[in-house]
């Protein structure tokens, strides 16, 4: 049988273009035609092309710079704005996220890998917002994982009580800062049960700071991300740190079998956050967004209490 290219490889430039675009636009960014080239779905193409790619598409346009959908063009200048933030807020905010995942690996041996992903990772991270990591973990530890990452997560905000805020970031003790995104279990990464191009483009974004080898292994286990992104091949390790093997805990405190004590107070937990929202119509909108395009790796769905 012979196997040809990927359909992200056959479609046109303006296509790719296109449909890069939604997806960036499903996540409420946009880039500028330079970058938006390196990142194309279907791999990488020049500033020119994109520039040519949009005079050739009626649905998009060229606003502040970005490249966007034109139902998107009253979005961009908001967008841009994030952009710049990024540029003065964002150098503190990974060194912080690197010493906060050294400290989180130390304290978790159950942690294979972690990821700078969101607003951080894609590069419209401003002050107010929060640092979402994607984990990788041991199987029977998704949720162990998660209340590691907020107790953790909850002791560090306090030190950082005066930070800005927004709705989604605003907590009653301390502000939320850093915080899972998602978590996946090492046997359901081989193979992925999702390797559409969203998986895939999640992938791509995301930063890989700790655990590259566990990173890579995923990619190199579902090749259809590859389909849709050649790039992730050659991803960036400018952000990854080192831990010492001698300074984690054992893993023999950590059993599997805490994870569905674990269960119960994280979604208590989360469900108490959800309800201090309750008044916050837009909040609650964006959190089922990203829950939605995490399916079915969420946490605390109803399926996953039962």
């Amino acid at each position: 049988m012979v196997i040809g290219p990927s359909p992200a490889q056959t479609w046109s430039t303006s296509e790719r273009v296109r449909r890069t675009v939604a997806l960036l636009s499903r996540r409420g960014f946009a880039l500028g035609p330079e970058r938006l080239g390196g990142l194309c779905l279907g791999g990488a193409v020049s500033e020119s092309d994109v520039r040519w790619a949009v005079a050739a598409t009626p649905e998009l346009t060229l606003a502040h710079d970005l490249v966007v959908s034109r139902s998107d063009a009253m979005r961009a200048g908001a967008i841009r704005s994030r952009a710049s933030a990024h540029e003065s807020d964002a150098p503190l905010y990974l060194r912080m996220t690197a010493q906060f995942v050294r400290r989180l690996v130390g304290l978790a041996p159950f942690i294979r890998s972690v990821s700078i992903a969101g607003s951080l990772a894609s590069g419209g991270f401003r002050a107010s917002d929060d640092v979402d990591l994607n984990l990788i973990v041991d199987d029977g530890h998704r949720h162990i994982a998660y209340v590691a990452v907020n107790l953790l997560g909850l002791l560090h905000a306090l030190g950082h009580r005066t930070k800005p805020v927004d709705d989604l970031t605003r907590r009653p003790l301390a502000p939320r800062l850093m915080t899972a995104n998602l978590i996946l279990e090492r046997s359901q990464c081989h193979p992925l049960e999702r390797q559409d191009e969203d998986m895939a483009f999640e992938m791509l974004m995301s930063q890989p700071v700790f655990g590259l080898d566990v990173f890579d292994g995923v990619v190199d286990a579902n090749p259809e991300l590859l389909d849709h992104f050649p790039q992730l091949g050659y991803g960036s390790r400018e952000l990854a740190i080192d831990s010492d093997q001698r300074t984690r805990l054992p893993a023999w405190l950590f059993p599997a079998a805490l994870d569905g004590a674990a269960r119960r107070l994280g979604s208590a937990a989360w469900r108490y956050m959800q309800w201090t929202r309750r008044n916050k119509p837009e909040a609650l909108a964006r959190v089922a967004f990203v829950r939605a395009t995490m399916r079915p790796y969420t946490l605390f769905d109803e399926a996953d209490l039962t």
